[in-house]
């Protein structure tokens, strides 16, 4: 089974290139998708998307560029859900087994313990440091030697028992204590002799535990063979997650669809481009406007600038007259629009928060030439390259004040999503066509971590369940979002090719924006030299030098400077392009 999806691609016209492909909606995007089989393979990933989403219900979400955060979150809560049903099952099994077993059940829980916290110690990191790795190893193996001490000591108590319903006394310890003296498999089986139906029945519990372990993976191989596949997911109708009716989920997920998408940007002030990715080579240009004498000087306003840059930005769309029908460029699919940042702390209600259209032209109509520090408006381009997995956004501010010309430049790279999530139709498509040895290997190497991952599984829906009863998370204060489910399930780690497309989009982008700003400068009669030579400084990654009076200055790996006296001062200092 492949796992890749290519989108099908336009066939060409008499008219010439064909348009370009529209790109997947939100909620039908590979990286939704993704994120989708994330929740139900990662346990924590699902946590915290439930409790951002669900139950923060204050919280506005982030922006969510390339995906539908309702729809993570509706396979968040029914996976949650999946997972409590066979929790409970593992639970029940546990405890009618130790019950009906003589307490000989009791005894495999002190290996579980070992290995939970084994896990714990290890932690969730790819490459814990020595002093975690070390203990978890050897807690670990600790944990399945006793393990298995114990089912040794149950399968000899099973075949043991003669005819008459004799008891079988063992001898062995696990720990390598003598059969003469108290050890800790005294203290955990129980003080009376052991029958064989008894150790019989543990050994069918514990049977029982592996097919509750395997029937919940092939649960999950279920789903990303039919609701989550690539063929089904864009049919957001028919699946069963978002068929759900529950009172707060309808309604924050109506909140979540009409915040995440909106040009209005509703912002925590420590968190300002939540959901925009990591920041990548923000830089911010001051010139002064200097008049052309050979030029009649005109008003430049931020709109007047922010205009000459759009079409040349639009411009990017455009294929080679000469490159044929099969052009399959992601600038042909750049997405560019204005959007204002508003805080969202004096809000009362987030249903306050000013999505209407019309309240949003009002904000951006007097955003966009005010300069404010909070109110922030900006031009917005956006690439959604590899199916939304990889997202390029470069956030565009200008402003004009004092005779000055200020360009902020903010791009932002989303990372991939993570790779365990990328991999899930693979994991999925393993255990489906594995051998039935296979599988119940698979299983049986997972009974002895069940009773731990299980209470700890109830006892996270506990302090969930709690928190909502009694958090008064419903009628709190707005707040702007904490996170972005988006980013925590992404990876900061790319391809070469990633890489290079990422700096292909924010090259083309910023010498788009920066050849706007120069054409709106000549255009409105003011010198643009200044304005380029910076550009092409900063484009270099060198360093300007305004201005040198009096001092040393040294600029590459070994280069020295001494101060030097007599000379005049030169007036304004010469401009490096920072290499040496």
């Amino acid at each position: 089974m492949s796992t890749a999806y290519v989108p099908q691609q336009p066939q060409p016209t008499q008219f010439g290139a064909p348009p370009a492909q529209p790109p997947s909606p939100p909620h039908a995007s590979e990286a939704t998708r993704l994120l989708c089989a994330g929740v139900h393979l990662d346990s924590v990933y699902r946590d915290r998307v439930i409790e951002e989403l669900h139950l923060n219900e204050q919280r506005i979400v982030a922006p969510s560029l390339g995906f539908d955060a309702a729809r993570v979150l509706a396979h968040a809560l029914r996976a949650r859900r999946l997972e409590l049903a066979w929790a409970g099952a593992v639970i029940g099994l546990w405890l009618v087994g130790s019950a009906l077993s003589g307490g000989l059940l009791l005894g495999f829980l002190v290996p579980s313990l070992m290995l939970a916290i084994a896990s714990w110690i290890r932690g969730r990191a790819g490459d814990p440091p020595l002093y975690r790795r070390v203990p978890a190893f050897f807690l670990r193996w600790w944990g399945r030697l006793t393990f298995a001490g114990y089912l040794v000591i149950t399968v000899l108590a099973a075949f043991a028992g003669s005819d008459d319903g004799s008891s079988y006394e063992s001898s062995y310890d696990p720990y390598g204590g003598s059969s003469g003296m108290p050890s800790l498999s005294d203290l955990v089986l129980p003080s009376e002799s052991v029958k064989p139906w008894q150790a019989w029945f543990a050994l069918g519990v514990l049977a029982l535990v592996a097919l509750c372990i395997a029937g919940q993976r092939r649960q999950f191989a279920r789903v990303m063979a039919a609701e989550l596949s690539s063929q089904r997911f864009p049919d957001a109708a028919g699946d069963p997650a978002e068929q759900e009716q529950g009172a707060r989920l309808q309604r924050v997920r109506q909140r979540i669809r009409l915040e995440q998408h909106a040009p209005l940007v509703m912002y925590h002030e420590a968190r300002p481009f939540c959901g925009a990715g990591t920041a990548f080579d923000t830089w911010v240009l001051a010139v002064e406007l200097v008049p052309d004498p050979l030029k009649k000087q005109q008003p430049l306003s931020n709109r007047a600038v922010l205009e000459k840059v759009r079409p040349l930005l639009a411009q990017l769309r455009v294929p080679a007259e000469y490159a044929g029908p099969g052009v399959r460029d992601r600038l042909r699919q750049l997405e560019i629009d204005e959007c204002v940042f508003l805080p969202a702390e004096g809000l009362l209600r987030r249903e306050d928060a000013p999505y209407h259209p019309q309240a949003f032209e009002e904000h951006r109509a007097r955003a966009v030439e005010e300069g404010g520090e909070k109110r922030r408006h900006f031009l917005r381009i956006r690439v959604g390259g590899w199916e939304e997995e990889l997202v390029v956004t470069v956030f565009v501010r200008v402003h004009t004040q004092g005779r000055m010309l200020m360009l902020e430049i903010a791009p932002h790279v989303l990372g991939p999503v993570r790779e365990d999530f990328k991999d899930a139709d693979r994991t999925a498509h393993r255990f489906r066509h594995n051998n039935p040895l296979g599988r119940a290997a698979w299983a049986l190497a997972r009974v002895p971590g069940s009773p731990a991952r299980a209470l700890i599984t109830l006892g996270r829906t506990v302090v969930y369940g709690w928190r909502l009863l009694t958090g008064g998370y419903a009628n709190a204060l707005p707040d702007g979002p904490a996170l972005s489910v988006r980013e925590l399930g992404s990876t900061p780690d790319r391809s070469l090719f990633q890489d290079m497309d990422v700096d292909r989009y924010l090259k083309s982008v910023q010498d788009r924006v920066a050849h706007g700003v120069r054409a709106a400068l000549a255009d409105s009669g003011y010198r643009t030299g200044e304005f380029v030579q910076r550009i092409v400084n900063i484009s270099n990654g060198g360093v300007h030098i305004g201005r040198v009076d009096g001092s040393t200055f040294a600029v590459g790996e070994h280069a020295s400077a001494s101060a030097t006296t007599g000379g005049p001062a030169p007036q304004k200092g010469p401009e490096t392009d920072g290499h040496g």
